[in-house]
């Protein structure tokens, strides 16, 4: 199972069809399920980092395997992406990516963190990003399968 932990709600239509477009692909492939979680906004940043973290902690089990979306994660290939996903699977049930909200993740969650990822050193909106997620995660599923998709 995949659980995508995410600070922010979608508030795009376009985006929320994207997201749901790459649910229905995934349903194929596995169980996922998307944690929305209020992001605190403009509060002061050791605040707002705090009170999201309370909420991250709340929806994470001992036997997730937890990977944070962060600018300082590791880089890595699609292909890599996918080896690494079908490596974890093979120890671990439910494998969790958390995505902070803007001022991104406290320290408490990226110490918490199996494994650190970053898609780029740029910063991308925390909704599209969610977009960019999914389908690297439905590529991951199509290239573990053997299936034509990534190029």
């Amino acid at each position: 199972m995949l659980k995508l932990i995410v600070v922010g709600q979608i508030k795009e239509n376009y985006l929320k069809e994207a997201i749901n477009e790459y649910k229905k692909r995934l349903k194929k492939y596995t169980n996922l399920e998307i944690i929305e979680l209020k992001d605190e906004g403009y509060v002061e940043e050791t605040k707002a980092l705090k009170l999201e973290a309370e909420k991250i902690r709340k929806n994470i089990t001992s036997k997730d395997f937890l990977i944070t979306l962060e600018i300082e994660g590791k880089e890595i290939t699609s292909q890599e992406f996918a080896k690494t996903i079908d490596k974890i699977l093979i120890e671990n049930s439910n494998i969790t990516f958390i995505i902070g909200g803007s001022y991104g993740l406290s320290q408490e969650i990226k110490d918490k963190a199996n494994l650190h990822l970053s898609f780029s050193k740029m910063t991308f909106p925390h909704q599209l990003f969610r977009v960019i997620l999914l389908e690297q995660i439905y590529r991951a599923y199509k290239i573990n399968n053997n299936e034509s998709y990534h190029k």
